[in-house]
Parts: C-alpha cells; sequence; structure tokens
C-alpha cells in the first residue's frame, strides 16, 4: 500500500501531551492524500514521535476548530475572569510578540503542503509509463528508507531519555537521605548566595535575595540601615518572603529615599551571620532632583508584552441610559512600571476589537486601563472586555453593559432603532438596514422613518413619506460623490421615538466603476491598471443589461438589481426601467423624471395581488441599447406570504430560568422553530405578583442563554422572550417559572470557596503551646463560612504539618505539643459548603516560649464599623492571656496613617470592648491599637488595625425604629447602600452579635434587613448595631430609649387592639323631603365591615321608613329616617366591627337640639311640597345697576307658560312697564331713584293650577341701608370733582354723580372740619348731583372743601380750594348775579288775567284785563297792531290802584279785530304781553283763531339786565270789550334792547358731567339749573 509522510513539528499544543518541539509523523494511505492536503481529515492515524513512542490520535482537530488561546468569552459569564498562561512544561517557546494569527498561518502552510500531488491525468506512452513507474518506486523506496532511520534514532533517543530519568530518581533519592543525616548536625549560618548590590530606575521595584544553611534552620531578619524593616510601616511597599530558603527582600516602587545599605541577619541556636549590599536609586535627569550617581545604566529596551501586569479592582455589570456617559475602568499593578511603557490593551465588545473613536476614547496609564464612552446609545449594550497582554500570557476580564431608553418624546411614544447601516452602495442609491426596539409596555410599532443628512451638515432630510413597515429601506435619489449619514425613527399611535444613532458615513459611488479596472504586474514590482473601456474598443451605443431580477421583495415595495452592459462605453451611462403585467407585454415606463445612475432601483407603486415583469434599458448620450430580457414575474409578498421565507419568527420556545447571583438570574430558552433570519432575542422581566413588564436587554441577543442583572435580592420574577428579525418582534414566548433572586453556591472556584484569611497573631504561650487569633476572610464565597484549618512547620522547614482534623468554628486556636524556643510559621485555611478556601500567607516566625510578665497579653480582632465623616466606632477581642490580674480595662490609641505618633483617646481604660471614636477630619485615614491594662500595668499593644478613611459611603442610611402596621410588631430596620451576592446582615446588642435569641427575630429582603422584637420590654434597652458583611463597611447603630420604647409599645397596643379610627364621628342631617340621615365616616373600611345601629337602647334595622347602607370606598355607614317625627327624640348609637378593630359613635338627639333638627325636617318636608308646583328657587333679593336703579330680583322653577307672576308693594299691585317672563327662570322689578319713599314691603306672588308661592321682600331696617350702601358705592366712584357754580344766594359747590339722594351718609367739610346744614352753609342735593352753598360767603368761608360719600366699607372724597383767585372771581360773581336778581325780582311785569287768543261776536263788549306789578309802580301802556291806544268812548283804557290794567271796547265790529298787546314796565325793565283779537257777524261760523307772535313776555331793559323768571300762567277766560284804536305799527315786532351793562363771565365754567346720563324722566341737568343762563334777557319794545 502507498503511504504519504506528513511531518509537523509540535509546539505544546493545549490538550495533546507531546514533548514541545518534538516532529510527529503521520502515514496516510494514498487514498487520503486529498484528505490530508485539504485539512487532516477524521480517518484514523497512527502517529510517532521522534523517540519512537506512538502517539494516538484517534482523531486530529484541525487548528481552525481549536478554540483560541486570546479568544474573547462569549458565554453567559459575564463578570468573569480569565488568565491565560503558556504551561510550565514548554520549554521551547516562541516569541510572545508574535501574534496568535501569525503562528495560526504558519500552522495553515504547515498542514496544508503535502509530500506528494498526483498531476493531472494526461494520456501516456508505454515508455512514459514505465518512466512514471520507475520515479514513483524510487521515491517511496527513499521515503521508507527514511523511515526506518527515524524510527532508529526515535528507539535511542526513547533509551536515553529513559535512562536519564532513572538517574534523576536515583540521585533525588540519594539526596534526601543526605538531607536527612545532615539535618541531625548543628550547624551555624552560613550563607551559600549573599546579597548583591542594586541600581535602578525610580518607580521601578528591586528583589534583593539570599540562600541561607544552619541547622537548625536560621531565621532571618532584614534591615535598611540598621533599622529593622517593617512591612506595616508601609503597607504595601515591602514584601518578605521565604521560599524554598530562598529568603527575598521586594521593594515594589522605589524612591530615591530608598537609597540605603540593606542587610539580612541570620539567626539560630548556634550564633549568627549577616550578608550586606547597596541599593541605588536613580531619578530620569530633568525630574526634580539631581541624579546621585554620574551616569545612568542603559536599560534595554522593553516591548509591553514583557511587563508583568495583574487586575486588582475590575469593572462590573453596569447600566447607562441613553445620551449619558460611562467609563469602564480596571486598576492594574505592573512591573516595571515604566511611565513611558504602558501595557498593551484591548477593548472588545461582543468579541469585536474597538478602535479608538470619538464615542469610545481609551486610555493607559497610571495604574488604570479605562475606556469612555461619551454619548451612550443602544448600540453600545453588549459584552465588553479587557484584555492585557503580559508576560505570561494574556489576562482579561469581561463584563456587560445594559444601556436603557431614554426618556421617550411623547409618552407612549417607542424606543429609537438601533444598529442603523447602509449597504449595497451605489452611485446614487443605498440600502439602510437597522434593528427594531424592544417594545414592553407601548404600543406596537407601526413603522419607520429614515433621515439623510450630508456630511459635515446639520439639516436631516426624512426620505420616505409614508413609515415603512420593515427594518429595511432603499434610499436613492443620492448625488454621486457625496457622503450621507442616516438615522431611523420609530413611530407608533402614541408619537415618533428618539431618533437612533447616525450610522458611519457613507460614500455614493459607483460600485461597478472598480470592477471595471484590471491590475497586471510587470516583474513582480510593477502595477499597470487597465480600464475595460480601453479593452472594449471605441463603443457608442452601451450593450443591454442582463439579469435584471427582484433583490428585495416586501409589502412596501420591492428592489431591482441587474448587470451593467457589457461593452457600455465611455460616455456616462444611466438607465430606463419598464414595467407591465405579467403576460399582457404593455410595457409602460417607471422612472419618467430620475436619471438613474445605479443598476438598483426601488419600485413602490405595485398594486397587491399582481405579479409584474421588468425590463431596462441602458442609455448614454448616443442612444439607447435594446432592452433587457424581461425578468421573471415578481409579486409583493406580504408578512405572511409563503413565496419567501418572511415574516416575523415564530415565538420562542420554553423558558427556563435558574439562580445565578444574588442580583442575576440565568435564563435560557429554546429557538424559534422558524428562525426566519433572525436578528436575536429580546428578553423581558417582572416581578411576580405585577403586570408591568420591564426590559432585560435593549439590543438584541444572538444566543439562547442570557443572564438577566439588576434585579432586586429575595425577590421573585417572571420571563418571557421575543425573537427579531427584518419584520419586527414575534409573539411572546410563553412564560417562565417563578424564580426568587438568590445566589447559587459552586458557582466557580473565585467565588465558591472563601478567600484567604490574614492578619495571624500570637496571643498567649506558656512554653508547649500557642494562642492563636486571625480575620475573616474578605470574601466568603456565597455561603457562611463554618470550618478553620490550620498548619503549622519550623521556621527552618519546609513542610507544613496539620494542626487540626477537626474543623475549628471559631477564629482562635491553641496549638499543643509545641518545643519551646522553637520558632514556628503558621498558615490557616477557610472553608464553607462549597469546600476549603485557599491558604493564608505564612505568619510570621513566632518563638514557642512561656509568657511570664504580669501585665496582660495583646487585645485582637480590631475592626470598624459605623464609618462616618466625623467618627466610627472600634470594636476588638479580650485578650486571652490576662498576667496577674483580671483586666480592667483597654486604652485606645490612634495615629494618622504613615505616622508612628499616637494619641491615647481615653483619659481611663475604659472597661467595655468598643470606642466610638468622634472628632476625625472627613477623609483622613487612620490607625488604631489597643492596650489592655490589669492591676499590674498597660500590657502589649495589639496588631495596628487595618487603615480606616473617615469617610461615609455614599447613600448610607441610620437604622430605623417603628412599628408594623399590620401585625403590631416593633422592630428595627436598616437599608444598606451597597450589597453584594454573599452579604449577610449580622445584628448585635452592645456591639455583641445577637444570634439565635427568642426574643427577637431578624428577616432579610434584598437590600433591607429588619430586627423583631417578640415581646418588648425594658431588658430589650441598649444599642443595637448591624453589620452587613462582604461590603466595604456597611454598618449602621441605633440607641433604644425607654421613652422611644415606651411610644413604640402603644403604637403596638394600639394596632394589635385596633379602633377604627373616624373622620366624622355620628352626626346628623336633614335631607329634602324632610327625611333625616344620620351618618359617621371612618378612615378606612375593608368590604366584611358589619355595623348595627341603636336607637333608646333598641337596634334598629332597615326597613319601612328607615334605609341603613355603607359604602367601602368612602368609609360611609349611614341610617335614613323618611319620616322623622318627635317620637324620634333620644339616643342614636352606631357599633362597627372590622375585623379586629372596633369602634363606636353615639349621638344625643334631645331638648332643644332635637326641636331644632324636628323644626328644619318640617320646613324641608314642606320645601318639597311646595317645590312640587311653581316655585321660587331664589326668593327676593336686591341688586343696583350701574346707572344706579335698585332691582328686586328673583329666580323661578317648575313653571309653565301658563304660570302666572305678580307685584305687590303694601298689598298694592305693581304694573311694571315690561311684563315679567317667567319661562326665562329670573324676574326682576326696577325702582328707579330709590329713596324713602320706596319703604315698603314687596311681595312677589307666582302660580297657576298646580299652586302658588310667594317672596316677600321687607325694604327697611338693615336692608335699606345696604340699597343705600350699595348706591352710596356705585355713586362715590362715578363722583366727578367738585365744580364751582355762583348764584345769587351765594357760592355754590356741586358734585356731579350717577345718582345722589339725602339718605346717603355724605359729610361736607370746611378745613377737616364738618359742615352742618344752616342758613349759612346750605346742604342739598338733586338726582344727579349733591351741592352745598355758602349764602352771603365772606373772607372767613375760604379755604379748602370736600364731600365724602360713604358706602359703609369705603369712603370716596372729593375736595376744591376756594382761595386765592377762585374766591375773588367767584365773589363778583355772585355779586353781580344778586344785583341780576333783585332787578329780576322788582322789574314790572303781568302777574295775570290776559288770555292769548278772544273770539267775540259783533255788538258785544270785550273787556281785557289784568294785574301788573312792580316796584316802583309801572307805567302801562296798550297797544293796537302796534299803535297805542288812546282811551275813547269806544276804547276806554284804566289802570286802577297801581295794581289793575283793563281796556274795554264797547259793542265790537269787526274794524276792531287785530293783535293787541300791553307793555308794562318801571326803571328795573317790564314785560309785554300779545292777545289776538278776531270779531264775527251772528250767523256766520265761529274763525278759527289766527294767533299772531306767541305768548313771549317782553322784557324792557333797565340799567341793570335782570335774567327773566317765569311767571305764573294768567288766567285766560276772555271777556267781550268794545273795539279799540290800532296798535301803532312800530311794536309789530318784538325787539330786544341789549342792556347797558356789559355781561361778565363766569368764573368757573359749567363742567359736562363725567358720567353719562342717566336714563331716568329726571330732566338733564344743564335743564336743571337752579340759575337761568345769563344770555336770555327780557326783551323791551320801542316806544313810539
Amino acid at each position: 500500500m502507498l503511504y504519504i509522510v506528513l511531518s509537523a513539528s509540535i509546539h505544546g499544543v493545549e490538550g495533546e501531551q507531546h514533548s514541545p518541539g518534538e516532529r510527529v509523523i503521520f502515514l496516510l494511505p494514498s487514498a487520503s492524500a486529498s484528505q490530508a492536503a485539504s485539512g487532516w481529515s477524521s480517518t484514523a492515524l497512527r502517529c510517532f514521535n521522534l523517540s519512537g513512542v506512538p502517539v494516538m490520535a484517534s482523531k486530529v482537530t484541525p487548528w481552525y476548530k481549536k478554540k483560541r488561546v486570546s479568544q474573547v468569552k462569549t458565554d453567559y459569564a459575564y463578570d468573569h475572569t480569565k488568565c491565560v498562561c503558556a504551561k510550565q512544561q514548554t520549554a521551547v517557546r516562541t516569541s510572545s510578540s508574535k501574534s496568535v494569527s501569525q503562528v495560526q498561518a504558519q500552522a495553515t502552510v504547515a498542514m496544508a503542503e503535502p509530500a506528494y500531488t498526483i498531476p493531472a491525468f494526461r494520456q501516456r506512452t508505454a515508455d512514459e509509463g514505465t518512466e512514471e513507474y520507475q520515479r514513483v518506486s524510487t521515491k517511496v523506496g527513499k521515503g521508507l528508507t527514511v523511515i526506518q532511520e527515524e524510527l532508529h534514532r526515535m528507539r535511542v533517543a526513547t533509551k536515553a531519555q529513559v535512562d536519564s530519568i532513572a538517574i534523576q530518581r536515583e540521585v533525588r533519592n540519594m539526596m534526601y537521605k543526605k538531607t536527612d543525616v545532615l539535618d541531625d548536625i548543628p550547624k551555624l549560618p552560613d550563607f551559600l548566595v549573599a546579597l548583591r548590590p542594586h541600581t535602578v530606575w525610580e518607580k521601578t521595584p528591586v528583589k534583593l535575595f539570599c540562600t541561607v544553611q544552619g541547622n537548625p534552620r536560621p531565621i532571618v531578619k532584614w534591615y535598611k540601615g540598621g533599622v529593622p524593616v517593617d512591612p506595616l510601616t508601609a503597607p504595601g511597599k515591602y514584601k518578605i518572603e521565604n521560599k524554598y530558603g530562598v529568603h527575598s527582600l521586594i521593594i515594589s516602587r522605589c524612591a530615591v529615599s530608598d537609597t540605603a545599605e540593606y542587610s539580612a541577619v541570620a539567626t539560630n541556636l548556634h550564633g549568627t551571620a549577616t550578608s550586606k549590599a547597596t541599593v541605588t536609586v536613580k531619578r530620569a535627569s530633568g525630574s526634580g532632583e539631581s541624579c546621585q550617581l554620574g551616569l545612568v545604566p542603559h536599560l534595554t529596551e522593553i516591548h509591553p508584552s514583557k511587563l508583568e501586569v495583574s487586575m486588582l479592582d475590575r469593572f462590573f455589570v453596569s447600566f447607562g441610559v441613553e445620551g449619558g456617559s460611562i467609563s469602564l475602568v480596571c486598576t492594574l499593578v505592573v512591573v516595571p512600571d515604566l511611565p513611558n511603557l504602558p501595557p498593551l490593551a484591548q477593548w472588545y465588545r461582543d468579541d469585536k476589537l474597538l478602535k479608538p473613536s470619538k464615542l469610545a476614547e481609551m486610555s493607559v496609564g497610571g495604574g488604570a486601563a479605562r475606556l469612555t464612552l461619551p454619548h451612550l446609545a443602544k448600540d453600545d449594550e453588549g459584552l465588553y472586555t479587557l484584555r492585557i497582554f503580559t508576560k505570561d500570557g494574556t489576562t482579561e476580564h469581561s463584563a456587560y453593559l445594559f444601556v436603557s431608553d431614554a426618556d421617550p418624546s411623547a409618552p407612549g411614544a417607542p424606543g429609537a432603532p438601533l444598529s442603523v447601516k447602509a449597504y449595497d452602495i451605489n452611485a446614487d442609491y443605498v440600502l439602510v438596514a437597522w434593528k427594531p426596539p424592544n417594545t414592553v409596555n407601548e404600543v406596537a410599532i407601526t413603522g419607520y422613518f429614515v433621515d439623510r443628512c450630508e456630511s459635515g451638515s446639520d439639516t436631516w432630510v426624512q426620505c420616505n413619506d409614508a413609515p415603512v413597515k420593515v427594518c429595511k429601506y432603499p434610499v436613492h435619489g443620492l448625488k454621486v460623490g457625496h457622503s450621507y449619514h442616516f438615522r431611523v425613527r420609530a413611530v407608533n399611535s402614541a408619537g415618533i421615538s428618539r431618533p437612533s444613532r447616525k450610522s458611519d458615513k457613507v460614500t455614493a459611488l459607483d460600485a461597478a466603476e472598480s470592477e471595471r479596472l484590471q491590475v497586471i504586474k510587470i516583474e513582480g514590482k510593477y502595477d499597470i491598471v487597465i480600464k475595460d473601456d480601453d479593452l472594449e474598443g471605441y463603443v457608442t451605443i452601451p450593450g443591454e443589461p442582463t439579469d435584471v431580477h427582484a433583490s428585495e421583495i416586501f409589502k412596501s415595495y420591492v428592489v431591482l438589481s441587474w448587470k451593467p452592459p457589457s461593452p457600455r462605453g465611455r460616455a456616462p451611462l444611466w438607465y430606463v426601467i419598464e414595467k407591465c403585467l405579467a403576460g399582457t407585454g404593455a410595457w409602460q415606463r417607471i422612472n419618467t423624471a430620475v436619471k438613474l445612475h445605479s443598476p438598483r432601483y426601488p419600485v413602490f407603486d405595485l398594486q397587491d395581488g399582481q405579479k409584474y415583469q421588468f425590463r431596462v434599458y441602458s442609455v448614454n448620450l448616443y442612444g439607447s441599447s435594446e432592452a433587457s430580457e424581461p425578468s421573471e414575474p415578481i409579486q409583493k409578498v406580504d408578512e405572511d406570504g409563503t413565496e419567501l421565507p418572511i415574516g416575523v419568527p415564530s415565538a420562542p420556545g420554553q423558558v427556563v430560568a435558574t439562580r445565578n447571583t444574588k442580583s442575576s438570574v440565568f435564563v435560557q430558552w429554546d429557538a424559534p422553530k422558524h428562525l426566519k433570519k433572525l436578528m436575536g432575542y429580546y428578553i423581558d422581566g417582572r416581578i411576580a405578583g405585577s403586570k408591568e413588564w420591564f426590559p432585560c436587554n435593549h439590543k438584541p441577543f444572538k444566543h439562547t442563554r442570557f443572564v438577566v442583572h439588576g434585579l432586586i435580592p429575595g425577590e421573585s420574577y417572571t420571563f418571557r422572550v421575543q425573537a427579531v428579525n427584518v419584520y419586527g418582534l414575534s409573539e411572546e414566548s410563553q412564560e417562565s417559572s417563578s424564580i426568587t433572586v438568590e445566589p447559587a453556591l459552586g458557582k466557580g472556584v473565585e467565588y465558591a470557596t472563601p478567600s484567604a484569611p490574614f492578619g495571624i497573631t500570637l496571643l498567649s504561650c506558656d512554653g508547649s503551646s500557642m494562642t492563636l487569633a486571625w480575620k475573616s476572610p474578605k470574601h466568603c464565597g456565597g455561603s457562611k463560612v463554618n470550618a478553620y484549618y490550620i498548619d503549622k512547620r519550623n521556621a527552618d522547614s519546609l513542610v507544613w504539618k496539620e494542626v487540626n482534623l477537626a474543623a475549628v468554628t471559631e477564629r482562635i486556636c491553641t496549638v499543643d505539643n509545641l518545643t519551646e524556643g522553637t520558632f514556628y510559621e503558621f498558615k490557616v485555611q477557610a472553608a464553607n459548603m462549597a469546600g476549603v478556601g485557599v491558604p493564608s500567607a505564612p505568619s510570621a516566625p513566632m518563638k514557642c516560649e512561656a509568657w511570664t510578665m504580669e501585665e496582660p497579653g495583646p487585645a485582637y480582632d480590631l475592626s470598624f464599623s459605623e464609618v462616618r465623616g466625623q467618627s466610627l466606632v472600634l470594636l476588638w477581642k479580650a485578650p486571652v492571656y490576662t498576667g496577674a490580674s483580671a483586666v480592667t480595662g483597654y486604652l485606645v490609641d490612634m495615629a494618622k496613617k504613615g505616622s508612628s505618633e499616637f494619641v491615647t483617646l481615653t483619659q481611663e481604660a475604659v472597661n467595655r470592648r468598643y470606642l466610638q471614636v468622634t472628632g476625625l477630619k472627613e477623609g483622613e485615614t487612620y490607625v488604631f491599637r489597643v492596650r489592655s491594662v490589669n492591676a499590674a500595668g498597660v500590657g502589649k499593644p495589639s496588631q495596628l488595625s487595618e487603615p480606616i478613611c473617615a469617610k461615609a459611603l455614599p447613600g448610607t442610611q441610620e437604622i430605623v425604629a417603628g412599628v408594623d402596621e399590620e401585625t403590631g410588631d416593633v422592630f428595627l430596620s436598616f437599608e444598606a447602600c451597597e450589597i453584594c451576592e454573599m452579604s449577610k446582615f449580622v445584628w448585635s446588642k452592645n456591639y455583641k452579635a445577637i444570634g439565635e435569641c427568642p426574643r427577637v427575630a431578624t428577616t432579610d429582603k434584598g437590600r433591607t434587613s429588619r430586627l423583631t422584637f417578640s415581646s418588648p420590654n425594658k431588658d430589650d434597652l441598649g444599642s443595637y448595631s448591624v453589620v452587613v458583611t462582604d461590603t466595604d463597611g456597611v454598618s449602621a447603630s441605633h440607641t433604644l430609649t425607654e421613652d422611644a420604647l415606651n411610644t413604640m409599645l402603644e403604637l403596638s397596643y394600639a394596632i394589635r387592639h385596633p379602633i377604627i379610627p373616624l373622620k366624622h364621628g355620628l352626626n346628623y342631617e336633614v335631607l329634602e323631603k324632610g327625611h333625616v340621615r344620620f351618618w359617621l365616616q371612618a378612615v378606612k373600611l375593608s368590604s366584611s365591615v358589619s355595623y348595627r345601629f341603636i336607637v333608646n337602647d333598641k337596634e334598629v334595622t332597615s326597613g319601612e321608613g328607615i334605609k341603613i347602607s355603607h359604602d367601602v370606598a368612602t368609609g360611609v355607614i349611614q341610617m335614613t329616617v323618611d319620616h322623622f317625627t318627635r317620637a324620634n327624640e333620644g339616643t342614636y348609637t352606631v357599633q362597627i366591627h372590622d375585623g379586629k378593630a372596633k369602634a363606636q359613635s353615639s349621638l344625643v338627639l334631645v331638648g332643644d337640639v332635637f326641636k331644632a333638627a324636628l323644626k328644619e325636617a318640617e320646613f324641608q318636608r314642606k320645601e318639597h311640597i311646595r317645590k312640587q308646583g311653581p316655585h321660587f328657587s331664589e326668593y327676593l333679593y336686591f341688586t343696583v345697576t350701574e346707572d344706579c336703579t335698585v332691582m328686586l330680583a328673583c329666580k323661578v322653577a317648575n313653571v309653565k307658560k301658563e304660570t302666572s307672576f305678580h307685584w305687590y308693594k303694601e298689598d298694592d299691585e305693581i304694573v311694571p312697564e315690561t311684563p315679567p317672563n317667567v319661562m326665562s327662570g329670573a324676574c326682576s322689578l326696577p325702582i328707579p331713584l330709590f329713596s324713602r319713599k320706596d319703604h315698603g314691603i314687596y311681595k312677589a306672588v307666582l302660580s297657576d293650577d298646580r299652586g302658588k308661592d310667594t317672596s316677600v321682600f321687607d325694604i327697611s331696617g338693615q336692608v335699606f341701608d345696604d340699597i343705600i350702601n350699595a348706591l352710596a358705592k356705585n355713586a362715590g366712584a362715578s363722583a366727578s370733582e367738585l365744580v364751582l357754580q355762583c348764584t345769587p344766594e351765594g357760592i355754590r359747590l356741586q358734585c356731579y354723580m350717577n345718582y345722589y339722594t339725602e339718605e346717603m351718609k355724605t359729610i361736607w367739610k370746611h378745613k377737616e372740619s364738618k359742615i352742618a346744614s344752616s342758613e349759612k352753609m346750605r346742604i342739598g342735593g338733586t338726582a344727579e348731583m349733591a351741592w352745598m352753598q355758602i349764602c352771603d360767603p365772606s373772607d372767613k368761608e375760604k379755604g379748602n372743601y370736600s364731600i365724602e360719600i360713604s358706602d359703609g366699607v369705603q369712603t370716596h372724597t372729593r375736595s376744591f380750594d376756594l382761595s386765592g383767585q377762585a374766591y375773588t372771581d367767584a365773589y363778583e360773581e355772585y355779586l353781580r348775579l344778586k344785583a341780576a336778581a333783585f332787578a329780576e325780582k322788582n322789574r314790572g311785569r303781568v302777574v295775570g288775567g290776559l288770555p292769548d287768543v278772544v273770539t267775540i261776536m259783533e255788538a258785544k263788549s270785550l273787556s281785557l284785563t289784568c294785574t301788573v306789578w312792580g316796584e316802583p309802580t309801572p307805567e302801562v301802556t296798550w297797544f293796537k297792531n302796534e299803535q297805542e291806544v288812546a282811551s275813547t268812548e269806544h276804547t276806554k283804557v284804566t289802570f286802577e290802584g297801581g295794581k289793575f290794567a283793563s281796556l274795554v271796547i264797547t259793542k265790537v265790529t269787526p274794524e276792531d279785530s287785530g293783535k293787541y298787546s300791553i307793555n308794562v314796565r318801571n326803571k328795573y325793565g317790564g314785560e309785554f304781553v300779545e292777545i289776538t283779537v278776531s270779531v264775527y257777524k251772528q250767523g256766520e261760523q265761529i274763525p278759527e283763531p289766527k294767533l299772531g307772535h306767541p305768548k313771549t313776555p317782553a322784557a324792557t331793559p333797565a340799567s341793570t339786565p335782570v335774567p327773566p323768571k317765569s311767571p305764573a300762567p294768567p288766567s285766560k277766560t276772555p271777556t267781550p270789550v268794545p273795539p279799540k284804536a290800532q296798535t301803532p305799527a312800530s311794536m309789530r315786532s318784538q325787539a330786544s334792547t341789549p342792556a347797558s351793562t356789559p355781561i361778565p363771565k363766569s368764573p368757573t365754567p359749567v363742567p359736562k358731567s363725567p358720567t353719562p346720563t342717566p336714563k331716568s324722566p329726571t330732566p338733564s341737568r344743564s335743564a336743571k339749573s337752579p340759575t337761568p343762563p345769563r344770555f336770555m334777557k327780557s326783551p323791551t319794545p320801542p316806544r313810539k
């Protein structure tokens, strides 16, 4: 059989048992040659290494299927650390700087190279066949020879290796025997390897080491400049080790001050030996200090991968919000720590390497690696991994980052889409795709809007008019060569979401252009680029496109794609598309207005259910190509179609939730049956019993397992899953079973077992035993530490021996059977349910010698609680060794960190084992120690405490004392600001752990712990504290005082013996119809409440006339009595039972209280009857209008058209101008010019066939005063300023207003003195004004005058200053008017007796007689037709007694007809009166009277003009008189002679009223002026 020989070099592949660098020979049958060449088939191989040892390789895994050493974890453990180191067995290691990819590439070449390749088949001649056979035989023979030689060499090498191993074993056995012999020989200490000097850079570490021998094994102590080196004085700086006989001192970060001579002193029972060396620390020049050496040693270049890097504080699972920022930080310890050589760090998100950008800022240095995401979006959610390259391989850490939605743009709007990317980029076309957001409680998404923005611009343009329902959208119409960003917004019925993060920049370029370029290499180093245009030759008309098909088919659109033509020519090319219904041949152009430059085009306007065909033309400036072949029939398919695997995926399968940590749950599920291009999954959760779901992730997760973080410890949750693809979200899966958030044990070695104890200290020694103590592990591993195991060894021995086989449960142990004078080292391991943890570091060597001092030993186990900014509590345990007498107290010392100056905090020793330290400086770090005191003195100080910073943890809260509202239990509650998965709450009283105690019980839920007292009393008083384990010192305390306990006990009794609290006790109210309701209201009632009403010691139940009910929502219990009579007088009681609570309330309804209730009930009964017919819904009341009209108004109800309404005053009906309209629901009666005359009782009567109702309103007393005050308020507001008006009687001040009546409260004042009405000062008014007149004024009346109008609430004041020129002008006007009035009073005038017209029959006698008056006696002249009449027999003129003037005409004739007049005058003036006389003959019809001038009195001017007064009208009884002579013609017209004295102007003009004239029968103020206008003069007819 023909074999193919494969040879490979093995470099310690993980899982393979090969020595590094050895070669393995694989023999394959020739039939498998092709398989070997293609990558190591699964054919069974027989392998031999070069030593001749067969290697079993039943199945060899190809390299590309092996798990990469540097691969980032992608499983569900989101918070883990992995360190990948090269195996120690590797002797030959490739350079660590070589990347994994290079190794893989070499392995690929090695495995893919065949030993022999079968040439291609061809016809051969016989000679050629013989030659081929000989060549193959020769090659196979050579191969067999090589194999035989190789097998021989392997046998020889294997035998040599076996001999070498046997020799090594023999030497090892002999060495052990020699050691046993030498151990028995005493020997002084001797340094086999002495210390050597070092010169190092500042901030770099240095390690001094030596090897010492001696019997017994020496103890080595280190000194710096002769001073012992104590690692506790500078924690972290010095580290002393003793491993396998090699003693070392490590200085972690050297400073210039560390330059000194260091010595190691080895001591045993037989003597001492010393080794010394100098350490010189250098600082680079220019760093601020001069170098101590002249020359700085040259440091060889160090690659970052050569550094020793350890991770300390790692970033945890983090939570962010869209739009915010977050930093992931991991602190590092780098050795050597060189400022210019940071470690090589890489950040990954979901296995993808991140690069520094504006969205991901990275930094390494200063002892930390940091990743900052300044603008969070849901795209940033994922598993973040930090990978550090170290000398031993790589160290990495991963944790998940969750990014939740920001507040929606509108309530109920969806979250923003994510992962927006652009695909299929062409010259004017881009396909944009994204992932849908998770919708939990929001309305389903109805579509998406796609926006674009040119790079460098902030203007976004919406690409689609209507929302697209799938998560893909073809954007066309782009400009060639322009760069764009895209973003997407989701839409639902509540609104539009926030926009997504914009996509990366894409440039619209023709992808086909690059395909038309060919690169030809010449001589392997020259590139020649040739375009297809050069090969096509000169082409004008392009060829037709090919392969027209639909690349995207959705319900909203179809994307057409095709291949560009070949040849296409050099001219710019575009495309024309036509469509037709399949099979019709009726082609129609689509892109009529758009030039297409890309072989892509989205078609939107296709009809549902129709199949279309498409064809494409290529067009350039020379013309168009032939049409392409039509596409296959294309039809839009909806989401439920069957032509393509579209639509949302089916719902995921069974969801199972299991415990993970104290705040997370591991969820896994079955994949959907129909994946349909699955994008990932969304996981939702809700608290058990709640209806509100919350999203667990905000970015689709690709795997079927997920860890939900950020849950409340102890709470129960239910989960569901939805699958996501381009069409949206699937139906929800079935809900998982409810699971309580609790940690699961055994999650890994790091967290399952406890960390190492520390702080081993010696408490006592009696020469044969030593008592030790230690501190608890910092991490308990998830379960309680229940055991400790101690190991010991002699300080000069390497072999550890177990001290205890049975577990030690306390952190103190006595080690027996020790040898006095011997130095011992100890180490401790802690154990829990998961197993035994890692051991502690070995203690310092402790000498076993008996303690005999009289002072006590050291206190131990110093710890802190309740650390705040200015205080803390220090706790410790009593010393085991008490000395000669009992311990009486303790002294506590404190020092700042790094200082050796301790201050004693207690003046006297305290007898308790805790101390509250106050007066600290916030942010300062302190250390403490405790010294025990007995009668002999002060004992040894304890070990120094751990350094503690006086600073409260963020969000620290205190213990709260309270009483449970349901059970009445008294409790202390504490909510931790910080908690981890392994934390426990430990309660103490007076700083002694409570543990299991029947008096109290503790319950923990999430971050809250409650200590509940079973039967609290004075024994429970004291100081209570709580500590949360596995945290950075979360703790608090509370002192329970007697007063506080008594208060809580009272409240507890009230809760356990509850009384139903009442908002209102039993009360009554009278309802309409006269029903009486008895009711009370409780604060809260349950549906199971029971109650009963007791009246006069008899229970009352619902029945006829009584209704009893309650309302749980309002807490009202009521009883309604329909017929309330005198029999209902008595005591009413309600008794209530609601669960355990009781309540009782009573109401005594007797005497006057009962009479008032009965009267009200009867009134309401009558009211109900009254309201059955027409009635007043509001009885009469009054209002005052703006024009000061008083309105009596009422409102009526239950009326109809036939209902009548009447007004009455004192039983006299009042008929208003406007009849009342009852159908309007309101009636009113106006009372204008209201005054005292309107006193009385007013009544309104409403009636129809259903009944009658009456409303009475008594306007008197207080009602009258209220109306007057209302009028005064209106009038005062409208009052004008005071106006001066002169009269013949004196000077008058007037105030105009809307309305005035003397009943108003008005006060006139002169110089702030009230004016009373008198002869000198007259006060009065009209309906439009109030006035005050100064009669016969003098200088005493000068001054300021004011009027005050009071409406009972407010006083309105108006004033006038009557002094100076105003008074002078007014006084002159008064004198003028007074003289004019005197003249007017004494002038001649006709008092009465003359008619206007006289008609008399012929031959009758006419007598015209009148009475005249004047002082002095006036002259009287008669005229006819303006001619003076002389006295004759026919016409007699007489004037008797200076009083009676007459004109008698005897036997009148028609000639006596005419116009007669009389002129009466004296020196002050006169009056002219006309009479028309008509004479008719007997038998004639009496003629119509022909009036001449109207009867206008004529005044004769005197020396002083006199304004006329309206005279009393004379009696107009005609008397027949004889005809008289004619009146002179000069008297035809009435002439007015101007007065000889000019008329002066009034000193103050008469103002217009400041308010409109009210509509009332009262004439306007201008006509009511008491003084007539001065321009009216008495006309005096001239004499002839």
